[in-house]
């Protein structure tokens, strides 16, 4: 009998980690760390696992969402699937009446990721490789064949693709023996929390730097005067050879934020994340022409590769930061992967939140490996909380994580952790009673 999606399950599972202020920032102060969970069921018994994560309330719209664009897929063959994955893709993300919520963007643009995503893992599990091996194995023609060129066409064709796919190609397998023996470059944001005492920064940053981390991220941007002196305690805790970030969280307008950097200046901040509006392509442009030599980061909002292609065509950013879940998923990060690397700019992608560096790891690797060819000024965020909730937790080493070897994309969750964390039933969820009216 042919083999086919039986079912889309999505589960909401939400941790108290406001209860530590863990991921507190300008924008979001007290957030709950998040995931609409997803599982991709077939007839012979097989399961891809993927997510989309959220902040807290809100999740179980991202549920909601995740169910609307089940119909679509459920009855599709395996094997017609796994031949045409951006068919697959463009099955949801092309709905036209689903589509007219974004389109592209939003909670329905995060649910058909989820399902993608969660399909390339059980692609992966059933060829028993990690993810990112599955994708560098692949020649260039078939990772063309994943993109849609349609928007794409005045910044990155497909013969562009094609040839900047091929001219790494020839490294690959010395690259793939390197990333397994040496892993790939990490920083940390676990020490910058803004939530965070002054003393548990100064702790958590020496800490970094003991366990071999170069580059640490401080979250700014409520309050000028903490910010410098936040700013300044970690430069005396960590030296000057050690490069720190900074993030505002789209705190600032333009103005506002030309202005905030210049009080930082002093202590040589490297970059500046997320300085305004996500959406504000300008805006970027303008504070990285104000800001130099400091960088502007951004991505973790961006809602598709379009908004990639702009930011990258308007030279407004220094450094892409992609996100596994924020877009629909491993095609449309391939094709952002390839925007960067014909552009010139390096990727260092967010992670952090729930199951986002099991996940986009992943990426990074295979950027490494059959794309940009080079891990020069690039970095993977590693944030040190929640992994002991998935099945295939990352693995840092000495400031660097280590390349998975395990089949899949890394998203599959303990079954003791959705049970114990479901929203509304799990006993340690931000269940109702205890979040509503905070």
């Amino acid at each position: 009998m042919t083999e086919v999606i039986t079912a889309v399950d999505a589960v909401d599972i939400r941790f108290p980690t406001s209860r530590e202020l863990d991921g507190s920032d300008a924008m979001n102060p007290e957030p709950d760390y998040s995931a609409a969970y997803v599982t991709v069921r077939t007839s012979t018994g097989q399961e891809g696992f993927g997510l989309a994560f959220t902040v807290g309330r809100g999740n179980d719209v991202q549920v909601a969402a995740v169910h609307a664009l089940a119909p679509l897929v459920v009855g599709l063959p395996i094997a017609d699937i796994l031949a045409d994955m951006r068919g697959f893709s463009e099955t949801m993300t092309g709905d036209s009446q689903l589509r007219w919520l974004g389109p592209n963007k939003g909670a329905i643009h995060m649910a058909a990721g989820a399902i993608v995503n969660a399909t390339w893992d059980l692609y992966a599990r059933r060829e028993r490789k990690p993810l990112w091996r599955l994708l560098a194995e692949m020649s260039p023609t078939q990772l063309v064949s994943l993109i849609d060129f349609r928007y794409l066409r005045d910044a990155l064709t497909p013969e562009e693709a094609l040839d900047i796919l091929q001219r790494a190609q020839p490294g690959r397998a010395q690259r793939q023996r390197q990333l397994l023996d040496s892993g790939y470059p990490a920083y940390t944001t676990t020490p910058g929390w803004l939530g965070y005492t002054d003393d548990k920064l100064v702790r958590l940053s020496k800490e970094a730097v003991n366990d071999g981390f170069d580059l640490i991220k401080l979250k700014v941007g409520a309050d000028n005067e903490a910010d410098v002196r936040r700013l300044a305690l970690a430069r005396e805790a960590v030296g000057s050879e050690v490069r720190i970030a900074v993030d505002a969280n789209q705190a600032w307008g333009v103005d506002q934020a030309v202005a905030w950097l210049e009080s930082l200046a002093p202590y040589d901040p490297y970059w500046i994340e997320e300085p305004t509006s996500p959406d504000d392509i300008l805006g970027h442009a303008a504070i990285r022409r104000a800001v130099a030599p400091i960088k502007v980061a951004t991505g973790e909002h961006c809602h598709n590769q379009v908004m990639f292609k702009q930011l990258l065509q308007a030279e407004a950013i220094d450094v892409l930061q992609l996100d596994a879940t924020r877009v629909a998923g491993v095609n449309e990060n391939v094709a952002i992967l390839l925007l960067a690397a014909k552009f010139g700019v390096p990727v260092c992608p967010h992670a952090g939140g729930v199951g986002l560096c099991e996940m986009v790891q992943h990426l990074a690797m295979f950027d490494y490996v059959a794309v940009s060819g080079s891990t020069d000024g690039r970095v993977i965020e590693y944030v040190d909380h929640l992994h002991q909730h998935f099945v295939d937790p990352v693995v840092i080493r000495n400031g660097n994580y280590v390349a998975p070897r395990a089949p899949g994309i890394g998203a599959r969750m303990r079954p003791e952790s959705i049970a114990a964390y479901r929203f509304s039933t799990g006993p340690k969820s931000t269940h109702a009673r205890w979040w509503v009216g905070r």
